[in-house]
């Protein structure tokens, strides 16, 4: 090899290297590579093909000495098989070439013969250990290529790969970047214990954004195997439908998912798929489907799937990279199924209280209570038969009775503080006119409306009043305090505001965090607001339904 041709090769080389090297996209180093090639062999076509698993040669780079172009443009495909360089280079992973374009058979000869193509030389492009592609050179004359121009290909062809290599370090780089961002903003909304429909929702976006696909859909498993759709997301901008049940049965992924517990995929969603499920992602488009289970403590809650609408498999990692969203979502299920259960193991123990309250009055009242005043009405009537002369047993007599009636009034009070009889017979609007009335402050009520509410939600009620009116005429020395209750938005909405000196601390055993176990196993909330020198303001709401998001039943007027 004289030193110019040297010269050129190294420079040639050179010139690529230094694309490599600043990491130019794999499209321009293979247009580059082909140009020098040519440039460099006096060839009149170079190629550069990628292998795809389909058994196809995919044309991503080209070159020709006319400029055109026109024989080889990019995106051209051909199915492998046959006697052929393409064929050979992907079979043997090793150089192949054919001299004689009357020796090749199978599509890529035909391709090639159509288009006047003579010699032809092809050099494997390793990637990491793998076979990619090929680099062909082609004559359009009968002339075969010198025998030295695999191994002057060879070194191109390592450069190709390099650039491949750095670009999908970067493509994986940034790809996993975007995952674990993406995963990260749905853990975020899981650890502040965001409700689980938006959870769902988050999952729904990201997953799709992140793998590409068309469609995402998340549904929750009936018993019967019927998945209801909990949240969609879509590139095509139309709304899917969440919210309808999807029947079981037939060959689907929400189907196989069920019956299985675990993954499944369909790659030709539109030949093979068949159900309700199915009938409802043809509507769509959906050409290809995977689904993952989700699983929550050990049962099957529901699924998630993703769906394309390109007539090809999705990526063989896609159940790898939706596992990690189906953990989140299932933490986020449990966590919010843990709270439901406490709420409602809270409110058990409420109501459970308040029964016990109840019978504790109702006893005071029906046989405590009516037995004392039945004997100060009996000691009443022997004080008649007392002679007038006997003014010290008179006397007495006066005193035992009158400790009686102060008995029967503190009992009555203490009656009255385990469970006002007023808010069970009348509701919330007489107990706290009584409430007011006994307060050692003056209180002014503003209820407009005085329809019954839920017991459990009166209750809660009645006793955060009276605590907030016993705390500011004892530690707050108010002068007056306003009581206002209304109900919108499905809640009791209650406050409690006085003009004492503020500065409450309810962790001084003030009372209120009794009452704020008791309204938040309610579901609600309570607040306090007590600035020093400002007064004090408490305010709770109530949700007006059961746990269970059914209306709760009000007790029954008298």
């Amino acid at each position: 090899m004289s030193s110019e041709r040297i010269a050129q090769e190294r420079a040639a080389l050179r010139r690529v290297a230094a694309l490599v090297a600043r990491a130019t996209p794999p499209e321009r180093v293979f247009a580059t590579v082909a140009a020098e090639i040519g440039q460099l062999l006096g060839s009149d076509l170079v190629g550069v093909s990628r292998y795809d698993p389909d058994d196809t040669v995919a044309a991503v780079g080209s070159w020709s000495r006319n400029g055109d172009g026109v024989p080889f443009p990019l995106g051209t495909w051909v199915p492998l098989g046959g006697r052929n360089v393409a064929t050979l280079v992907y079979e043997t992973g090793r150089p192949a070439r054919i001299d004689n374009a009357a020796d090749a058979s199978g599509r890529p000869a035909d391709y090639a013969r159509k288009r006047g193509f003579g010699p032809v030389v092809g050099v494997p492009i390793h990637v990491e250990g793998r076979l990619w592609g090929v680099v062909m050179v082609i004559s359009l004359t009968a002339r075969p290529f010198p025998p030295d121009t695999e191994d002057r290909l060879a070194g191109f062809t390592a450069l190709v790969a390099t650039a491949i290599a750095n670009t999908q370090a970067r493509w994986e780089l940034r790809a996993f970047a975007e995952e674990q961002a993406a995963l990260r903003r749905v853990a975020t909304l899981v650890a502040r214990a965001a409700p689980p429909q938006e959870v769902f929702a988050a999952v729904a976006t990201e997953a799709g954004q992140l793998l590409g696909v068309d469609f995402t859909v998340l549904g929750r498993y009936e018993p019967t195997g019927a998945a209801i759709y909990v949240a969609a997301w879509t590139r095509t901008g139309r709304a899917f439908p969440v919210g309808i049940r999807v029947e079981p049965g037939g060959f689907n992924v929400h189907t196989l998912v069920f019956e299985s517990g675990r993954a499944a995929r369909i790659d030709d969603y539109g030949a093979v798929a068949s159900g309700s499920a199915a009938h409802i992602g043809r509507d769509w488009g959906f050409r290809a489907a995977v689904g993952m289970p989700i699983s929550v403590e050990g049962r099957l809650w529901g699924a998630v799937s993703v769906a394309s609408m390109r007539a090809e498999p999705l990526p063989p990692d896609t159940e790898e990279r939706l596992a990690a969203f189906t953990a989140l979502v299932a933490t986020a299920i449990a966590q919010a199924e843990a709270q439901a259960a406490l709420t409602a193991s809270r409110a058990r123990i409420v109501a459970a209280a308040d029964t016990a309250r109840r019978r504790i009055e109702r006893d005071l009242h029906d046989s405590t209570q009516q037995r004392l005043v039945s004997l100060a009405l009996r000691l009443r009537t022997a004080q008649l038969a007392v002679p007038s002369d006997a003014g010290e047993l008179s006397r007495q007599l006066d005193e035992v009775v009158g400790g009686l009636a102060d008995a029967v009034d503190e009992l009555r009070e203490i009656a009255r503080g385990i469970h006002p009889a007023m808010l069970a017979e009348g509701g919330l609007h007489p107990a706290l006119k009584a409430l007011a009335r006994r307060s050692a402050i003056p209180v002014r009520v503003d209820m407009p409306v005085r329809e019954r509410y839920p017991e459990p939600v009166e209750i809660a009620a009645y006793y955060s009043v009276s605590e907030a009116l016993t705390n500011a005429a004892k530690h707050a020395h108010a002068t007056v305090a306003d009581v206002h209750v209304a109900s919108r938005d499905g809640r009791l909405h209650v406050t409690v505001h006085d003009d004492g000196r503020g500065g409450a601390d309810p962790r001084r055993g003030s009372g209120l965090i009794g009452l704020t176990d008791r309204v938040e196993a309610l579901g609600g909330q309570l607040s306090l607001r007590s600035p020093s020198g400002a007064g004090t303001t408490v305010h709770l709401t109530l949700p007006l339904t059961t746990a269970t998001g059914s209306p709760a039943t009000a007790p029954d007027a008298p």
